[in-house]
């Protein structure tokens, strides 16, 4: 892999004066079909305790800057609701089951976050 990244190509021709070259960062990988959501059980977050979890993805503490802002944000508009910031073990793509059970012993939402 180069240094450039694993989608450098050193076979690209130079572009023109005054033109730049733009790369596609898009996956090109295969969409993963869409489940649909949880039915919810309440209409309002008003007194709800709300889960901010971060996968891990980017770096430990990656998404806690917007988990950090979302927190705040809940704190100001919505200040009845208990938020509870974190992480989640393992890999962005290992199951954490024990984070699960808690989540759903004590929360009543969860807002799974990433950042980079």
């Amino acid at each position: 892999m180069s240094q450039l990244g694993p989608r450098f190509n050193p076979n690209m021709k130079p572009v023109s004066a005054g033109k730049i070259a733009v790369l596609n960062p898009a996956c090109s990988s295969t969409i993963a079909e869409k489940a649909a959501l949880t039915p919810r059980t309440f209409s309002s977050l008003n007194g709800k305790t709300v889960f901010l979890v971060d996968i891990g993805w980017g770096g430990p503490k990656a998404g806690y800057d917007v988990l950090d802002i979302m927190q705040g944000w809940f704190a100001r508009n919505i200040p009845s609701v208990k938020t509870v910031l974190v992480p989640k073990k393992g890999g962005f793509g290992d199951d954490d089951p024990e984070l699960w059970k808690r989540i759903k012993a004590e929360g009543d939402a969860c807002i799974i976050g990433i950042s980079c």
